[in-house]
């Protein structure tokens, strides 16, 4: 079906030639039988009838649309009854060719009402009202302009039109069939037509706009009572309909179209008042009345323009306002959205993208300047504790406080978490302690954290840029500096220097090494006796890791520990340590019963106790060695136990497996007493920074004698370490204490040798229990 419609242009071109032809050489010859002029027409009818029919069927199409074609179908189909009608008056008796009855002409004209009313149905695009009231008045001008040019060469002849037709009926068809070619046009310029291709509405304007054309040369036929001007119109009417529905199958569905106004649209007013002026200067003024109706319609037309531009005029003023209230709305976004790109949300200072292009630029106009790179100590045991809220707000308060305390034209950005960075230009060494001075005061200030008053303290790395320099190679010393400083204790500003990237390096293959360590077998285990005071009887061994290196000999614990917790190789020396530990503690535990140590306490790093599955792996290990879990204690820090949400939990489970924990170096970390009721602590070993000033009258000595009371209210029990003299044991034991660890006892000694010290306890035994062995 939809191949025999693509034929349907073919058969109706072939058909409208031929009738064309016919009637050019009925110009100058005339036919014998008129009939056969006329028989065309009714098939160009039907035809375009039948493509009519067929694009309404299409259910691709709209409703509106297929409704349109529906109509123009059933308008073209009496379009057929017209031209039989038509034909009947022509042919028939004696009146003259041009003659039309009122048959004839209702049929025309309820067709041309018919296809106005399905053009007026069509839906239009959403206008505001300025849009209908250009419309109307674009309405106005191309009717009033057309309706001048057709009273011009058609209406002012109607006493002609009557004399050779006997009628002015057709006069009317012609004027009306130009209303539907003038609406067509206008609906589709001004108001659109739906979905309804744009190509066949065109298609339709053009053709009707040629048969009100050759309508009015009807007079011109008068001396042909053989032609007929239907002969001309009707054919190119029905070809104009075929070709728009077969177009319209052809393209389906319109795409939506955007609305837009092509300039020929609106030089069409214009176009009017000219071509009216250029017809008041052809008519003259021979003809009054000719004269006053064209000259009325071109000053009704300039009107209509001049309203018409005064509303445009409008339009642009309120678009202007518009577009001048989006721009700035759009300036105001620009800057929010440049803002957020260079500065930190939470904060407000700089971010590091701005503070990179700043430095960036200082670098290149030769500016010195510092960089001065801060990083907060124990920001993530905060965090932690009284969580993100209350982290945010600490950085919030630290931002102020730099923003305050640093000079004008100084720049404080925020890297990311807990480090900031301050672009120091124009100073010189000499007046940046002064600075840095301030900035470790103002940030040691306390902070109120939901009623708790946190003091913050602050890692400084500072660097001078010198030529060459890039903004990463200054952030990259920096960042070495303040590392420096913070393994220095931190609260302190560390200047950067060459040797730290030296040590860097070699701090980079020390890491590397010790990953073979274990397999290399170059890891062992010493251990120190734990004592009972006042007399040294060891009550327990504290697992002590030591590291062999082939090339550089021991390697202090101080140094390769926090290397390994750095890397991350913390977790397997750890598990090594817990393994070894265990089988030399069931090892002992075998041979030597109840003479064993009473307690194996191993070390526990915060990045084992952060580890998932640590406390399962604890188990299987105690599980696989068989170790009396009561024997082993787990030795833990404060910062350790603080270092993750998950680590006190962790120190739960494993006192919940039956092992001992004790909190290990108290008093040196960031916590409280507090501490000591959250976590399930059974010994609480004071750290030898309080230990050694036990003999003098001091701070140190208040606070070991003061613990004493905390653990016996507790029901801790307190073991002190680094006791290195007779005189610091007796006044801890007159303090209360009843354990001790350090050198005064034993230094850390290896497994053999704790088994030798076993051995002689054991054989010390029997002896003394022989007869006579008392007396000697």
């Amino acid at each position: 079906m939809q191949h025999a419609t693509r034929r349907v242009p073919l058969v109706g071109g072939v058909v409208l030639a031929g009738t064309l032809t016919w009637v050019a050489v009925g110009l100058v010859h005339v036919w014998q039988h008129p009939v056969i002029g006329w028989i065309p027409l009714p098939f160009m009818a039907l035809l375009a009838s039948w493509a009519c029919l067929q694009a309404s069927r299409d259910t691709a199409l709209g409703a509106a649309t297929r409704r349109f074609w529906r109509t123009m179908a059933g308008a073209t189909a009496l379009l057929t009854a017209g031209i039989v009608s038509n034909a009947v008056d022509a042919l028939g008796g004696d009146l003259p060719s041009q003659r039309l009855s009122p048959l004839t002409m209702g049929c025309y004209l309820a067709v041309l009402a018919l296809v106005l009313w399905s053009l007026l149905r069509l839906p239009t695009w959403q206008r505001s009202r300025s849009d209908w009231i250009r419309f109307g008045l674009d309405t106005c001008i191309m009717l009033i302009t057309s309706g001048t040019f057709v009273w011009h060469f058609s209406l002012r002849q109607q006493a002609v039109w009557r004399e050779q037709t006997d009628s002015v009926l057709s006069l009317v068809s012609i004027v009306m069939l130009a209303v539907v070619s003038l609406v067509t046009f206008v609906k589709v310029a001004f108001a659109g037509a739906g979905d309804i291709d744009r190509r066949s509405i065109h298609i339709l304007a053009v053709g009707t706009a040629f048969s009100a054309a050759f309508g009015s040369m009807t007079p011109f036929f008068a001396d042909k009572p053989h032609l007929s001007t239907t002969l001309i119109g009707v054919p190119i009417t029905a070809y104009a309909v075929q070709l728009a529905a077969v177009q319209q199958i052809r393209g389906g569905a319109a795409a939506p179209v955007r609305r837009k106004r092509p300039r020929r649209i609106n030089m069409l007013p214009y176009l009017a008042v000219a071509a009216t002026d250029a017809l008041l200067l052809l008519a003259g003024t021979g003809n009054p009345i000719e004269a006053l109706v064209v000259q009325t319609s071109a000053v009704t037309l300039t009107g209509l323009v001049v309203a018409r531009q005064i509303v445009v005029l409008r339009d642009n003023r309120r678009l202007l306002t518009t577009v001048d209230a989006n721009l700035v709305q759009m300036r105001e976004y620009q800057e929010r959205l440049t803002h957020q790109a260079t500065h930190d949300a939470l904060t407000g200072v700089a971010n590091r993208a701005l503070f990179e292009d700043e430095l960036r630029r200082m670098l290149t106009d030769g500016t010195a300047c510092h960089v001065v790179l801060l990083d907060l100590d124990d920001f993530k045991t905060i965090n932690d504790r009284l969580g993100h809220g209350m982290g945010d707000t600490l950085i919030t308060a630290i931002s102020s406080r730099l923003r305050e305390t640093v000079r004008g034209e100084d720049m404080v950005a925020r890297l990311g978490g807990d480090e900031f960075v301050i672009l120091v230009p124009d100073t010189t060494p000499d007046d940046l302690p002064a600075l840095l001075t301030r900035v470790l005061d103002a940030v040691q200030c306390p902070v109120d954290l939901g009623g708790n008053d946190v003091v913050a303290r602050v890692s400084i790395g500072v660097t001078a840029s010198e030529p060459g320099d890039s903004p990463q190679e200054l952030l990259r010393r920096s960042d070495v500096a303040m590392y420096a400083a913070k393994a220095a204790g931190g609260n302190r500003w560390t200047w950067f220097d060459p040797i730290m990237d030296q040590l860097a390096e070699a701090d980079a293959r020390l890491g590397a090494d010790l990953r073979q360590a274990i397999a290399r077998d170059e890891l062992f285990l010493l251990y120190q006796p734990i004592v009972e005071l006042p007399g040294g009887t060891p009550a327990g061994m504290e697992a002590l890791l030591r590291w062999r290196h082939p090339e550089h000999g021991l390697i202090s614990p101080d140094v390769f520990i926090p290397l390994a917790e750095r890397n991350g190789y913390i977790v397997e020396v750890g598990r090594w340590v817990l393994e070894r530990a265990c089988e030399q503690a069931a090892a002992w535990q075998t041979a030597y019963g109840q003479n064993a140590p009473a307690k194996v306490s191993i070390n526990i790093s915060a990045r084992q106790l952060a580890e998932p599955g640590f406390v399962a792996e604890v188990a299987q290990t105690l599980d696989r060695t068989g170790v009396d879990r009561r024997r082993l204690m787990v030795e833990v820090t404060e910062t350790a136990v603080l270092s993750t949400g998950s680590a006190m939990d962790a120190v739960r489970e494993l006192h919940d497996l039956g092992l001992q924990v004790a909190l290990d170096d108290f008093g040196t970390g960031s916590s409280s007493l507090s501490l000591l009721v959250d976590c399930p602590v059974d010994y609480l070993k004071v750290d030898k920074s309080f230990v050694g000033g036990i003999t003098t009258a001091n701070a140190q000595a208040v606070i070991v004698q003061s613990l004493i009371g905390v653990t016996e209210g507790l029901r801790i029990e307190a073991v002190a370490e680094g006791v290195e003299s007779a005189e610091q044991a007796h006044r801890l034991h007159a303090a209360g204490y009843r354990f001790a660890q350090g050198y005064h006892y034993a230094r850390p000694m290896t497994a053999d040798d704790v088994t030798a010290m076993l051995d002689e306890a054991a054989n010390r035994e029997p002896a003394a229990s022989e007869p006579g062995a008392a007396t000697g």
